[in-house]
C-alpha cells in the first residue's frame, strides 16, 4: 500500500506508481490511435459520423455499471482490512492472556507466541497462494517446520498447535478448564478471520457481470469516435476527447480489478507485511 497525504493534490497529479496508468496504457493508446484513423477517414476520404444519442444513453448505463463495479471491489477491500484488524486484536488478546495466566509456564508461553506468529505469517502467504511462515521459520525446529509445511493448511496447523499447547497447560495444572476455553476462543476467532479472508480471495465477482461490463466498455470506447467525429469544428479534438474518456473509463474498471482481491502484492493492496511485522513486534515486546 502506498502512503500519501490526501491534502496534497499537486504531489499526486503526475504520479505513475500506483495510478494504474501502466496497466491501461495499451488499451487507451489503441483507442486513441483508432480514433485518429476515424478522424482521417471522416475528413479526408468519406464522412462516417453517426448520431451521438445512443452513446449518450449507453454512457449513462455504463457509468452506473462502473460505479457498481468499483463499490463492490471497495467493499471487499474494506472487509479484508477489517478482518486483518480482527486478527491484530485477537493476537494481542491471545498473547496478553497467555502472559497473565501462564506466568509459571514460560516455555509453553514462548512456544504459543511462536506458533501464533506462524499463524499470522502463514495466513498472509496462504492468501497469496504460498505455503510459508516467513521470518518465523527460523524460530521453529526443522522437524516442526517440515511437519507444518507438509500439512494441507499451514495457518490452520499453527492454530492447532496453539490449542494443543493450551491443552498441555491445562493438563499440567497451569490453567483451569475455564481459562483454557476462554483463551481458545481467541484462536477460534483467528480461524474465523482467515476463513473470511479466504472467502474474499477465492470468490471473484460474478463472471457474467465482469464479461458483460468489459464487452460493453470495449464496444463503447471503440465506437465513441464515430459519435464524436462530427461534433467539433477542429477535427482532431475527437482524438483528445477519446483519449480522456477512455482513460477515465478503463481506469475506473482497472481500479476495481486492482482492489477486489486486496491480499496480494500490488501497490494498492493491503500492507500485510507491515501488519504482520507490527504483530510480531508487539508479541515479542510483551514476551521480553
Amino acid at each position: 500500500m502506498i502512503n500519501y497525504d490526501p491534502h496534497r493534490w499537486m504531489d499526486h497529479f503526475f504520479d505513475i506508481r500506483g495510478s494504474l496508468v501502466k496497466e491501461i496504457l495499451g488499451r487507451v493508446l489503441l483507442c486513441t490511435t483508432w480514433s485518429a484513423a476515424i478522424v482521417y477517414v471522416h475528413h479526408y476520404i468519406h464522412p462516417i459520423a453517426i448520431p451521438s444519442i445512443v452513446h449518450t444513453l449507453v454512457g449513462l448505463a455504463l457509468g452506473l455499471l462502473l460505479v457498481f463495479r468499483t463499490n463492490a471491489s471497495y467493499d471487499r477491500f474494506w472487509e479484508g482490512r477489517k478482518l486483518w484488524g480482527g486478527i491484530v486484536n485477537e493476537t494481542r488478546n491471545l498473547i496478553r492472556s497467555s502472559e497473565a495466566f501462564l506466568i509459571n509456564a514460560p516455555a509453553i508461553r514462548q512456544e504459543m507466541a511462536i506458533w501464533m506468529l506462524a499463524f499470522v505469517y502463514g495466513s498472509m502467504n496462504a492468501l497469496r497462494d504460498k505455503k510459508s511462515y516467513g521470518p518465523i521459520e527460523k524460530r521453529l525446529s526443522p522437524e516442526k517446520l517440515k511437519a507444518a509445511l507438509e500439512s494441507p493448511h499451514a495457518a490452520l496447523y499453527a492454530a492447532k498447535q496453539v490449542s494443543l499447547l493450551l491443552q498441555k497447560a491445562k493438563t499440567e495444572g497451569h490453567i483451569s478448564d475455564y481459562v483454557q476455553v476462554t483463551i481458545d476462543q481467541n484462536v477460534q476467532l483467528l480461524v474465523d478471520y482467515i476463513g473470511g479472508c479466504e472467502r474474499i480471495h477465492k470468490t471473484p465477482l460474478p463472471f457474467a457481470y465482469v464479461v458483460h461490463l468489459r464487452r460493453a466498455l470495449v464496444i463503447y470506447c471503440f465506437t465513441l469516435p464515430f459519435a464524436l467525429v462530427g461534433s467539433f469544428e477542429w477535427p482532431w479534438a475527437t482524438v483528445l476527447d477519446t483519449l480522456f474518456l477512455t482513460y477515465v473509463f478503463f481506469g475506473i474498471e482497472e481500479i476495481g480489478v486492482e482492489i477486489e482481491d486486496p491480499f496480494g502484492e500490488d501497490e494498492n493492496d493491503l500492507p500485510l507485511e507491515t501488519i504482520c511485522a507490527s504483530i510480531e513486534k508487539n508479541t515479542m515486546g510483551l514476551l521480553s
